[in-house]
């Protein structure tokens, strides 16, 4: 099957060509018909499959049938759960429609307003945004949705562990009532499934790949090692293996920084990326890793949701993380497009309760391979698929650990900070902040206000950090846009 053979007009087909894409993904053969067809979608694959194309081509299809010299509204919405995915949303609208008559614009927090403000004015076709700056520009009345034809949801899934229902539903109360709904995720869980229902209507359900499947493509290992070796261990992988290009995860911004100074004083060019970097800052850290300039780029999970790095080989799971899903995407960063990939991940014995859930989750037992040198001193138990598992869907049961001091309105925290309780009673501690919430927000550029639901994953801290604290549930979603 071609490319050509799925409906799309020359204009588009020329400009795919350009790229040097031949063949279409199975997400890509599914997809585009039905969606060229006028039918609502629900479609799961996991990252690297060619899900953005999957709806950006047949979106700048539909669209171009009806082009008009100068859009005053928009006509097709993409919703994103981050700024780097709608950057690179954006920019395949914008390399996929070069040949057309259709305008485009990307709008997300951490920039100035004004400049958004003034471009969506002028028109546009297809509008790429992050829930909370959508909001802003529509409360100032920047935006409306009256000519309304296509709305696209993507990583849905994300976006409702980030935190943002409420702000959907607030941006669905205000759509056209009659339109076309597109929902593409990673993997399709029940609360995916209790969103469609009010949003989709007689969908096409699309599914590529087993849910919670790891790519084939990626070669996948797991180095025991205790935990205050770990960095050690990272520096003489990356040096050993000469990696060039490596993406290591953590679960804290705080962790992050302070992994990032270890390599920069081991000689070996860093970067760290998470939510109390400003947009400006993570846009370099990741162009100069795309360019080389820098070997390693340390991300937390939701900063590194929807970055695009073609042919990248190397992926570190430095920490494992609390939710097992999440190192599916992790490690989905490499491998794509039918590459190889390699995924290692360093596993403390603390931590094999949420490598099980991983193992469970994907259906498979990790190779476990020790490093001369850095063997543990508390072994690392060999899972079984067949043991039962705490906290349902994969996901082990978070350790218990020692609480953070309070917040002090930087936001330097842990993003995934779990539950405890007094050693010396029943009775649950009073949770402690980050610093992530409200003190943040506030400072934040432009109003962003995408992390004000109650069911935001972070401690909120009020001003200066000094404010009320909540139980976080889920990751911080105020980072993201």
């Amino acid at each position: 099957m071609s490319f050509a053979s799925l409906g799309l007009s020359a204009p588009i087909l020329e400009a795919v060509a350009e790229q040097g894409y031949e063949t279409p993904s199975p997400i890509q053969l599914k997809a585009i018909p039905s969606v060229i067809e006028g039918k609502d979608v629900m479609a799961a694959a996991q990252t690297g499959t060619g899900k953005t194309a999957g709806f950006t081509l047949p979106l700048l299809e539909i669209l171009s049938k009806g082009a008009l010299a100068k859009p005053t509204q928009v006509r097709a919405l993409v919703l994103t759960p981050t700024r780097e995915l709608a950057a690179q949303v954006a920019e395949s609208v914008t390399t996929y429609g070069k040949n057309l008559p259709l305008r485009s614009a990307v709008v997300f927090g951490g920039v100035k307003i004004n400049p958004q403000i003034t471009k969506l004015r002028r028109g546009t076709d297809v509008l790429v945004a992050t829930p909370g700056r959508l909001l802003d520009l529509y409360n100032q009345k920047a935006v409306k949705f009256d000519q309304l034809e296509v709305l696209v949801l993507d990583e849905a899934d994300r976006m409702l562990d980030m935190g943002f229902i409420h702000d959907i539903r607030k941006i669905l109360a205000v759509l056209p009532k009659q339109r076309q709904n597109l929902l593409f995720s990673a993997t399709f869980s029940n609360e995916i499934r209790s969103l469609a229902k009010g949003l989709v209507n007689d969908p096409v359900e699309i599914s590529v790949t087993p849910r919670n499947a790891t790519a084939k493509t990626v070669e996948q290992m797991v180095h025991p090692v205790d935990k205050k070796r770990k960095p050690a261990l990272l520096t003489q992988l990356i040096e050993d293996h000469k990696w060039q290009q490596v993406l290591v995860f953590t679960k804290t911004k705080h962790g992050a920084n302070r992994l990032t100074r270890h390599l920069e004083g081991a000689g070996i060019k860093a970067a760290a990326i998470h939510g109390n970097k400003s947009q400006g800052a993570r846009t370099k850290a990741l162009a100069d890793f795309k360019s080389g300039a820098i070997r390693t780029l340390v991300a937390t999970d939701i900063a590194a949701r929807g970055l695009d790095i073609d042919q990248l080989p190397q992926v570190v799971n430095y920490e494992l993380p609390n939710v097992a899903e999440d190192y599916v995407h992790r490690i989905g960063r490499t491998g794509r497009a039918g590459a190889s990939g390699h995924a290692v991940s360093l596993v403390c014995a603390e931590e094999f309760k949420l490598l099980a859930g991983i193992e469970r989750l994907t259906n498979q037992l990790l190779e476990r391979s020790m490093i001369s040198g850095f063997e543990p001193v508390e072994s690392l138990p060999q899972s079984r698929l067949g043991q039962r598992i705490p906290k349902g869907n994969g996901a082990a049961k978070k350790p218990k650990q020692a609480a953070a001091g309070r917040g002090n309105g930087n936001g330097n925290g842990n993003e995934n900070k779990p539950r405890r309780r007094r050693s010396s009673a029943n009775a649950q501690a009073k949770p402690q902040g980050n610093g992530e919430g409200r003190g943040q927000q506030r400072n934040n550029a432009n109003g962003n206000r995408s992390a004000r639901p109650k069911t935001q994953g972070n401690a909120q801290a009020r001003g200066n950090g000094q404010g009320r604290n909540s139980q976080p549930r889920r990751s911080p979603a105020s980072q993201a846009t």
